[in-house]
This record gives C-alpha cells, structure tokens and sequence, in this order.
C-alpha cells in the first residue's frame, strides 16, 4: 500500500492539483520506462448515482508519447470512447505527427514495486460484436467465453492451439461494456503472453467492447 500511495502522489503533483487515481495493478512489467511523454488522466467521478470519467488532456503534446493514466474502478463503456476519441486525434494530426510516438496504458506492478506500461497504439476499438473471427470474449465476472463455451483461464492457450482449421485462425478480442479498466488491463497482459497466430494474417488490430 505505500508503494501504491507513492504512485497515486505522483499523480496528485503531475495534475497539479488534489486528484487521485486508483491505477489497475498487475504482477509483471510489460513496459518499465517510457521517455519523452505526456500524461492523459480519466478520472472517477460520481454524480448523484451515476459514475462518470472526466478526461484531463491539458498536457498532451501530439509529437509525444502518450501515457493513459486511468481509473480502474471506471467501466469500459464509459473509458473506450474517450480513448477513442484521443487515438482518433493523434492519428489525424499531420502538422507535428512522429511516426514513432506510442501511446500506453500505465499500471503498478505489485511485484516489481514499479510503474509499468502496455502498449496500445495499433488497437482500434470497436463498439460493437465482431463478424467473423474466433471470439474470446472476457466477461464482466472475469469468466472467458470462446464462441460462447467457458474455458478457464489457465487452459485457454491449450484450447486454442486444440480449434481446428485449415488456416491459422484470427482470434477476436472482445470484453464486456461493463468490465472494469483494472480488470481489462489484467486481461490485456494476459492476452500479451498468448502465442498468437503471425501478425502477416491481421489487416489491422481490432478489438471489440460490448
């Protein structure tokens, strides 16, 4: 808990003002250091009994990497399209565009004692259920479906290698509306150490919140 409280400091001073963000947790580091970036905050707010994200962008610079610093408590349907918004900036900005600017979702890894990072730059949301594909859904109760049959986390990898096709087969990437960003940036680094089939098959990166 010290450590957390160091991190949500940190946040407090590069707000500069008296906010706090409770950051997604994990217990391994996909990215440790990040250079030459500006911090993005999504805020948990509440009014009356409705939640809320508040987006504080006033330090963005586009020719920047771009660090998403986001509450965990917030659900999907109300992060993805404000993430979506700021991606679609970035990406149509051609005076100060760098080719090589990166944006990241930050994160405390437990383990580590550190703030970590996964990447995120070539996803393009979707609000809406995939067409074609195999659909590895993550539930709102931390359940995986595959085409609509339960398979338990630590078996997953085994099931997939296991689907049949004549074809490497492209996995879908879905998550419930309703998942918390804590528990989608758990999904997130577990999806990252799935063996997946060659990127030469995938057109762009796609996933899918509904």
């Amino acid at each position: 808990m010290k450590y957390f409280s160091l991190i949500v400091l940190f946040m407090l001073f590069s707000c500069g003002n008296k906010e706090d963000i409770l950051l997604p947790k994990a217990n391994v580091t996909i990215v440790k250091n990040v250079e030459d970036h500006s911090p993005i905050y999504i805020f948990f707010r509440t009014k009356e009994k409705d939640t809320l994200a508040e987006v504080n962008r006033k330090n963005e610079i586009i020719s920047t990497n771009w660090i998403f610093n986001i509450d965990k408590r917030l659900p999907l349907r109300l992060v993805i399209p404000e993430v979506m918004k700021l991606q679609q900036k970035k990406r149509e900005e051609k005076a100060h565009k760098n080719e090589l600017a990166q944006n990241y979702y930050s994160y405390a890894d437990s383990i580590g004692k550190n703030l970590a990072f996964i990447p995120f730059t070539k996803v393009f949301y979707k609000l809406e259920k995939p067409k074609l594909g195999v659909v590895v859904f993550f539930t709102k109760n931390n359940e995986i479906l595959v085409d609509n049959i339960k398979v338990k986390q630590e078996e997953l990898q085994v099931y997939l290698n296991k689907l049949s096709s004549d074809k490497p087969n492209k996995y879908v990437f879905c998550f419930d509306k309703d998942l918390s960003f804590g528990s989608f940036i758990q999904d997130k680094i577990f999806i990252n150490n799935l063996n997946q089939p060659s990127s030469e098959f995938y057109t762009k990166y796609e996933e899918f919140i509904y």
